[in-house]
């Protein structure tokens, strides 16, 4: 299988329990280190394009393919604290990822244990802009923020053109100065909005617990790409890389 010390792509291939194509889309790719060729025009792998394989495979695992690649070129590059740069975005963005679900799980729940969802109603008081902002103890520039923000919709007087809030508008707007004042951003209240007005917040925190344990797992997938990352930039780039 072996010869001086060299694999060939049939080799890396069985190795990394993939076909030969997949060999060459790695390293077409940037996922392998530039290859080295024979006399004859052979690829000569060596253990450490084989540890970068598994390490690539390790990487898509936790990340996506264009993340994990970006990566692994950077590395190849010379380019290391670029490599651990657009580590820390993904994992920033796992963080975000979190935080908004976490936000808008605690949304949900605050307002599934409130009164009936946001439906239409038989009352037809009707306030203006204004007056709706003094019942809910905010500034009119507040309403007319969240409108353009989609989280509300009051309808227009035909012959005046001013908005008007009915009660099904109100309850909405009563809504969003609660889940303002405790902290969620606009994200996490529109879900909130939208599955409280549809009659299913109990599904839609179902929905987002079952992501928060998605998010869980491509965490815990990710710890296991970066140990095997450690040890791949350990081993085969530690003198480049030796003052970090």
């Amino acid at each position: 299988m072996i010869a001086h010390n060299y694999l060939r792509t049939i080799d890396l291939a069985q190795a990394g329990q993939i076909s030969v194509q997949q060999v060459r889309n790695y390293e077409a790719s940037g996922f392998i280190p530039p290859v080295e060729r024979s006399p004859s025009g052979y690829r000569l792998y060596t253990q450490k394009h084989l540890v970068a394989l598994q390490t690539a495979r390790s990487m898509v695992c936790g990340y996506t393919w264009q993340q994990a690649r970006a990566i692994m070129q950077a590395v190849h590059q010379g380019q290391l604290s670029a490599a651990l740069a657009l580590i820390d975005e993904c994992h920033a963005d796992l963080a975000r990822k979190r935080l908004q679900l976490d936000q808008t799980l605690a949304a949900l729940s605050t307002l599934a244990a409130q009164s009936p969802p946001l439906a239409s109603t038989r009352h037809s008081q009707q306030l203006r802009v204004g007056e709706a902002a003094k019942q809910v103890g905010v500034r009119v520039s507040a309403l007319h923020f969240w409108e353009q923000q989609g989280l509300l919709h009051p309808i227009r007087d035909k012959s005046s053109q001013y908005r008007l809030y009915d009660e099904q508008q109100m309850r909405r707007l009563r809504v969003v100065v609660l889940l303002r004042d405790a902290g969620y951003d606009f994200k996490a209240i529109h879900t909130a909005l939208d599955e409280l007005a549809a009659g299913r917040t109990e599904k839609a925190i179902s929905a987002v617990e079952k992501r928060r344990s998605e998010l869980a797992k491509t965490s815990w997938a990710r710890l296991v790409a970066m140990s095997s990352f450690q040890e791949y930039v350990s081993e085969f780039w530690a003198e480049q890389y030796a003052s970090l």
